[in-house]
């Protein structure tokens, strides 16, 4: 009896004892399945968590390439080559021979100014001194067209007052003619280059009505050549024109200037010759 109810009460105990250690067990369980959960979610939210974007670059400012421009020497033989060498190169040589007249002449006519005021006096005084030989002598010794007609018409006093006036105006002519020499070529090539060029121009348009007839179209592009010819070889005869013409207008003036001043002082010479008694 006593030994039944002992196993009663051991299979009590352990009917009682098994859910609580299950309990257990399974608390246990949940308690480390959650743990391992949370460690999960954990590791996906370090993961899933957007990495902190580096920083910026600094930006660099660009620079610019720096392209070397054609110079003005460069250009002006690209156009040349571009407008052809056939018509540009006679404006060409009329510019360099119309400019080698207009420095010559430059040159010659600064030589002829005179200080005619100067030149009088030095003559009075060697008319005074030494007499006419002896102002032929500072007439010789002076460079100039008014030395030249003073020159002139000493040589004639002997015959009076009034071979003298007409020596001086004939020379006064034959001055005027050399200071004007080679004008005539400089007027030439100012009138020969803007011509050449637009012969260029109608030279031009004919090879591009040509291109278009070849062609059969319209094109910009077979225009553009003969048209781009045309405009350059008139561009560089008037250029050449506009360059002569301002040198030909300084001569102008310098010879006028020149002109004057001889008038004034063979005025005033035959006045000298005059109020010396030379010549009489």
């Amino acid at each position: 009896m006593r030994k039944l109810s002992f196993s009663l009460l051991l299979l009590a105990s352990l009917l009682f004892i098994a859910p609580i250690s299950y309990a257990q067990d399974g608390t246990a369980e949940s308690d480390t399945t959650e743990m391992v959960e949370d460690a999960d979610t954990a590791t996906v939210e370090e993961v899933a968590e957007p990495e902190p974007e580096p920083p910026a670059a600094l930006e660099v400012d660009e620079v610019e390439e720096v392209v070397e421009q054609p110079s003005f020497h460069q250009r002006v033989k690209e156009k040349f080559i571009e407008g052809g060498w056939e018509f540009m190169g006679i404006v060409l040589l009329c510019l360099i021979l119309g400019l080698a007249i207009a420095i010559e002449r430059i040159i010659t006519l600064n030589i002829a100014s005179t200080n005619s005021k100067k030149l009088l006096s030095d003559v009075e005084n060697a008319l005074n001194n030494g007499g006419v030989d002896e102002a032929k002598k500072v007439c010789a010794g002076t460079r100039g067209p008014i030395a030249s007609i003073f020159s002139q018409g000493l040589t004639r006093v002997s015959e009076g007052i009034e071979m003298v006036e007409k020596s001086i105006i004939a020379y006064g002519s034959v001055e005027m003619g050399r200071l004007e020499r080679g004008l005539v070529w400089i007027s030439l090539f100012i009138s020969l280059a803007p011509m050449l060029g637009f012969m260029g121009t109608v030279i031009g348009m004919i090879a591009a009505f040509d291109a278009i007839q070849a062609a059969g179209d319209i094109s910009p592009q077979i225009v553009a050549g003969g048209i781009k010819v045309a405009l350059l070889t008139t561009v560089g005869g008037l250029i050449v024109a506009v360059i002569l013409q301002l040198f030909y207008n300084y001569l102008i003036s310098k010879i006028d200037g020149i002109v004057n001043q001889m008038e004034d002082a063979s005025i005033s010479f035959v006045d000298l010759l005059v109020r010396n008694n030379v010549g009489k």
